[in-house]
């Protein structure tokens, strides 16, 4: 009976552990001031739980940035992401994604250089928890990339 008692105690520790864990994950700050950057600058993490695509890996699109920023903005909203640092007027933007069950917040900050072709969009996206992301930053970026190349207008 003892053992039955532990178990349950054990188990309702648990359960609020990770309800617990919920509600930190779901309300941690992500302040502009730390997490607003430009990829072109960043050094990237030891971890492998971020996407940079920068120089020959960032897209370019046949389209001005203005166009390309209201794109891209339509696409991360469409996602669910809610900007934290720069603007869409300025071309350079950070957002945070949340994942659903968890709430484990990234990070997702977006540049967009004018060059002859029309824009190259340079995307740096990161985990702000843990070491391996199991690939969610690389889906996201080339996610982003394809509904923002399949837009007419923004």
């Amino acid at each position: 009976m003892r053992i039955l008692i532990g178990l349950a105690v054990l188990l309702v520790l648990l359960v609020l552990a990770v309800i617990g864990a919920g509600v930190y994950f779901r309300n941690v700050s992500m302040p502009a001031e730390t997490w607003h950057v430009d990829p072109a600058t960043v050094t990237p993490p030891a971890s492998p739980n971020y996407e940079l695509r920068l120089g020959d890996r960032a897209p370019v699109f046949d389209a001005a940035p203005d166009v390309m920023a209201a794109r891209i903005d339509a696409v991360a909203t469409a996602e669910g992401a809610v900007l934290i640092g720069g603007a869409v007027a300025e071309g350079h933007m950070t957002y945070v994604v949340r994942s659903r069950l968890m709430g484990y917040p990234d990070a997702i900050s977006v540049k967009l250089v004018p060059v002859a072709q029309g824009t190259r969009v340079e995307i740096y996206s990161r985990a702000r928890f843990g070491y391996s992301d199991m690939g969610v930053n690389a889906a996201r970026v080339d996610r982003w990339i394809s509904r923002a190349r399949g837009m007419t207008s923004p």
